[in-house]
């Protein structure tokens, strides 16, 4: 039953998307109801059902985390050190679909980890919000670095430093990336809202993973493990699939470093979960 729901999500989400239009379960994924199945990972006001990173990773010791006004906001510990880090559900997961709302400040590194273990070795899916980042592509956090992104984005900034709006820059094919499918950079910068929440989607399923992620209902990327041809997973997919092709925590994350800017913030809330 749940390969047979599995390709039938496939089969609308693909459809609509030749259509022109965007398909009804991204409305779902934007907004989704306990009724539909969803369960919320984030009461809104603790952190109740969440950790961070246990031991020392790249990224640091754990990072700031903190509730405040709703969201969870994290930060390096202390601003500006390089110490980051990542939190992490206690629950693991497989197979699901996940909505989360993101709101990071410009020049912050972070993701959306998937599968994730306490080291932080997942599917990330980027949220890189800073020159030559990629934002909703997918990468192989501790499991060799596969980078699936097609393009980059740069920030322009008024004479006070505030982003004012988002150009790309770069490109790559879809079989460079190793993906089936994926947006324009002209369709990305429509579709995201500087200086507001966006509503990212994310569909995971199979032991050697199928993944596709949206945002504001906008089909980011899509990516079949079986039959990609991005060249660093052809060459350890048996080790990336040891890491990946199990349960695991959702997590966000702090990227440790000097670059990520002192006292900014990146956020989430209204984060659900359904199994598929």
């Amino acid at each position: 039953m749940q390969i047979d729901r599995r390709r039938f999500i496939e089969t609308v989400s693909r459809s609509a998307a030749g259509a022109g239009f965007v398909p009804a379960l991204s409305a779902l994924g934007c907004a989704p109801s306990t009724e539909s199945g969803w369960k919320p990972l984030f009461d809104g006001v603790s952190l109740n059902g969440w950790h961070t990173n246990p031991e020392k990773i790249g990224h640091g010791t754990g990072g700031q985390w903190a509730v405040e006004d709703g969201t969870i906001t994290g930060q390096q510990d202390p601003p500006g050190s390089g110490n980051g880090g990542i939190l992490l559900t206690d629950e693991k997961f497989m197979d699901f679909e996940l909505s989360i709302d993101i709101k990071p400040d410009w020049g912050v590194c972070s993701g959306l980890f998937l599968r994730s273990n306490d080291k932080g070795q997942c599917v990330q899916m980027m949220v890189d919000y800073h020159d030559n980042g990629k934002m909703g592509f997918l990468y192989g956090e501790g499991t060799f670095g596969f980078n699936c992104a097609t393009f980059e984005v740069n920030g322009i900034l008024d004479q006070d430093q505030r982003l004012v709006r988002l150009t790309p820059i770069g490109g790559r094919s879809l079989e460079e990336a190793g993906l089936i499918s994926s947006c324009t950079p002209e369709e990305f910068i429509e579709a995201y809202k500087i200086d507001d929440w966006n509503t990212a989607r994310v569909l995971i399923s199979g032991t050697e993973p199928h993944v596709t992620t949206w945002i504001n209902g906008l089909k980011i990327c899509e990516f079949d493990g079986p039959t990609t041809t991005n060249q660093k997973y052809v060459d350890n997919r048996e080790e990336i699939v040891n890491r990946i092709g199990q349960p695991g925590s959702i997590a966000v994350q702090v990227h440790g470093g000097k670059s990520w800017p002192t006292g900014a913030k990146c956020r989430w809330k209204n984060i659900r979960i359904r199994p598929v």
